[in-house]
């Protein structure tokens, strides 16, 4: 993706965050007439060592496993919290609104897991990181019926070859900074996320105000 560096998040750490956090992916490969093919898909991520690797499934239906087993190949793209951004941040009036974001771009290496038994332990690592009380219901299904669930799904693991984090906050801006936050951390949800961001992010934010 496009990425100042004003933008690059070079922390490992913040990318991380906001994978586990927004755990819903853009799946991207390319299908059988080159064109781009996405999924959207909920990826678990695990920490192996140095090695980032992703795992989900997607329905057998779904022709995304095959462009996955014949181009292994893809990218995987994470949204953040966004938000707008309006020019009344600035003590000026010769500016223009933009839209501030975070996102987390991977390149991967895809591997199709067969069998059950690799298809039912990623299942339970999505149910544990989204409904670990589903966790006993799961194991108590008929044996017959979780088979016929398996057998509809194609999972895969997803190992991370390159990482890009973008926290596009209006960094090189420390005029908007004060304004900007404040309008965020009173909006909704998506635009006090960004707020949050900014003060994790060290920007020049004024002091607050001790009682008097």
């Amino acid at each position: 993706m496009y990425l100042p560096p004003q933008f690059d998040a070079k922390e490992r750490s913040q990318a991380l965050d906001i994978m586990r956090a927004h755990p819903l992916a853009s799946l991207i490969s390319v299908d059988d007439a080159g064109l781009p093919f996405v999924s959207h898909l909920p990826l678990h991520l695990e920490e192996r060592g140095d090695t980032l690797v992703l795992l989900g499934h997607c329905a057998k239906a779904n022709p995304h496993w095959h462009y996955l087993h014949t181009r292994p190949q893809a990218v995987v793209a994470f949204m953040g919290p966004q938000a707008y951004m309006s020019p009344k941040v600035y003590p000026d009036l010769v500016r223009v609104p933009t839209w501030n974001y975070l996102a987390v771009h991977c390149t991967v290496q895809a591997t199709l897991l067969d069998g059950p038994q690799a298809k039912d332990q990623v299942l339970k690592q999505l149910i544990d990181d989204h409904d670990p009380a589903y966790a006993s219901q799961w194991r108590a299904l008929a044996p017959d019926y979780q088979q016929k669930m398996l057998s509809a799904i194609t999972a895969f693991e997803l190992h991370v070859l390159a990482l890009q984090c973008k926290v596009k906050l209006n960094q090189h801006r420390p005029e908007s900074h004060a304004r900007m936050h404040a309008i965020y951390a009173a909006g909704n949800a998506e635009e006090r996320a960004l707020a949050d961001w900014m003060i994790r992010l060290g920007l020049d934010l004024p002091a607050p105000e001790l009682p008097s």
